[in-house]
């Protein structure tokens, strides 16, 4: 058995694998949400760590196990979002700075204005953003108290932490940080010095599919044997293990990543390029209880477009403006019209990523009328998910020189029939569901159960298995004209709030 911690951005769910790859238990819950400022998004680290033990017992519980019987632990968590903490006492210095914050958004032009973006694209793969963690980190160290003697991670690193006491994080969470040189594979000496940080603070980089220690938390001791970015550990539970394929993960935001293979690419204009979760094979001559120190491991890479807010979108719908109850309610409400009647909604939030990068965007509604209503409101949200998901695959297509047949979808909104089928119309491709929607979990399932022993590679890539397949069967008149008018709505969004903004915020 196998449990996975998936850390996401409003809530963790914790499902318990068992040895064919089917879900045996589950459990979830979100957590708080803090906005001390406008474009600010905070978490409590230490009821992030709370709430992913009481609900890893509580999947336990579900599946009818205890601790003793786990062979390992598999950790996905929302990447870029970073935690300080106090080596000694293990006590959060301040709130996580999330990795929709905006914070820093002016820390980036100035950099970008000096000319440090093309050493930050050369070595890191991405670009200057503040959605990455290298200046929130040197935010925490300008602005906290004892930060200088403090540890920095990803979340990864921080439930890591709390359940084996190491400092360490996968290859793939630190190649969403801007100080990790993707192509030697470690902390990059320059970066550190151009944002103040002392690499010492950093953890160990690791390989995604390895034994990094092992825990009590849980009942019994169970070693943690696999860490990646939610995004990369999608990647690999959805079988994208071979260069050419690809996948959409519909969660807080989106995130289309595309197998790029063992070398990295040139970064395109509008995407990034990241470290691919990885599997190499272990050496079945050393316990695992002495694979402590790995050798250099084996990695892909993978084209990245990050789309900030869709499923967030959704929840704003709710929580925000009351639109609709629940969630699902969304779907009956876009089924309801014929057409969007021109209303369209820029979900941009937080700014807008990929392929875009514009942090000054803000989220705009237009096409309003007198006969607009609610079911306007959710179709045009849905729509949205699916316009920023054509914007992501097209600048793929440009950069891999190749279209693609087929994407992968997973993610909540997977359950969404309308908006799957809306996005295989506009995007005009395949796109299939698999039988687990929850791929993140299950790839960080994977790569636990490979580094123990479990499962091979060849093993977790014929577990995975097909649910629903959506076919486009729009006309070519009619997406053109959607979509024209998405890209209308677009521009309309891009650049409202300026640096002058941020600054008075």
């Amino acid at each position: 058995m196998i449990l996975a911690i998936d850390q996401g951005t409003t809530g963790t769910t914790c499902l318990v694998f068992d040895e064919d790859g089917r879900v045996a238990g589950r459990a979830y819950s979100e957590f708080e949400q803090h906005f001390p400022r406008p474009g600010w998004v905070e978490h409590d680290a230490n009821e992030i760590w709370e709430t992913s033990l009481r609900v890893g017992r509580a999947a336990l519980a579900d599946a009818g196990i205890g601790g003793a019987e786990l062979d390992g632990i598999g950790i996905a968590n929302q990447r870029e979002t970073v935690v300080a903490w106090d080596p000694g006492s293990g006590k959060p210095l301040h709130r996580a700075l999330v990795w929709q914050d905006r914070r820093t958004a002016e820390r980036c032009e100035e950099l970008r204005a000096a000319g440090h973006e093309a050493l930050v694209r050369e070595r890191t793969g991405l670009v200057l953003d503040p959605y990455f963690s290298a200046t929130k980190i040197e935010w925490l160290l300008r602005n906290v108290e004892g930060a200088e003697r403090a540890l920095f991670g990803t979340i990864d690193s921080w439930l890591l932490f709390k359940l084996t006491g190491r400092h360490a994080t996968d290859c793939t969470n630190a190649s969403r940080t801007m100080l990790f040189d993707i192509r030697r594979l470690a902390w990059d000496e320059e970066l550190c010095a151009l944002f103040g940080v002392d690499p010492a603070q950093l953890p160990e980089a690791l390989p995604s599919s390895h034994v990094y220690g092992t825990t009590s938390a849980f009942g019994g001791e169970a070693p943690v044997a696999g860490i990646a970015g939610d995004q990369q550990a999608a990647l690999f539970g959805q079988a994208c293990h071979a260069p050419g394929t690809a996948k959409n993960t519909y969660g807080t935001g989106s995130f289309v990543l595309l197998n790029a293979g063992p070398t990295p690419p040139d970064p395109p204009p509008g995407l990034t390029v990241t470290l691919a979760a990885s599997a190499g094979r272990r050496d079945e001559n050393v316990p695992i209880s002495q694979e402590i120190v790995p050798s250099t491991p084996e990695v892909d890479y993978a084209l990245e477009a990050s789309i900030f807010v869709t499923g967030a979108a959704v929840q704003w719908l709710r929580d925000g403006l009351g639109v609709i109850e629940r969630a699902a309610d969304a779907e009956g409400l876009a089924a309801s019209l014929e057409g969007n009647d021109g209303v369209y909604f820029v979900p941009a939030l937080t700014g807008l990523g990929s392929p875009y990068w514009d942090p000054y965007a803000r989220g705009t509604i237009v096409g309003l009328t007198r006969g607009t209503g609610r079911a306007h409101l959710a179709r045009a949200t849905l729509e949205a998910i699916a316009y920023q998901a054509v914007d992501a695959v097209r600048a793929e297509e440009a950069a891999s020189g190749e279209r693609l047949s087929v994407l992968k979808a997973d993610g909540g909104a997977t359950v969404n029939r309308w908006l799957m089928q809306f996005q295989a119309d506009v995007l005009d491709a395949e796109v299939v569901v698999p039988e687990i929607a929850e791929t993140t979990a299950l790839g960080a399932a994977y790569l636990a159960g490979i580094a123990t022993g479990r499962w091979t590679l060849e093993q977790v890539g014929g577990m995975w298995r097909e649910s629903a397949r959506y076919e486009p069967a729009m006309s070519e008149d009619e997406r053109e004209e959607l979509l024209t008018g998405w890209r209308r709505a677009l521009e309309r969004a891009r650049g409202w709030a300026g640096p002058d903004d941020a600054a008075r915020a």
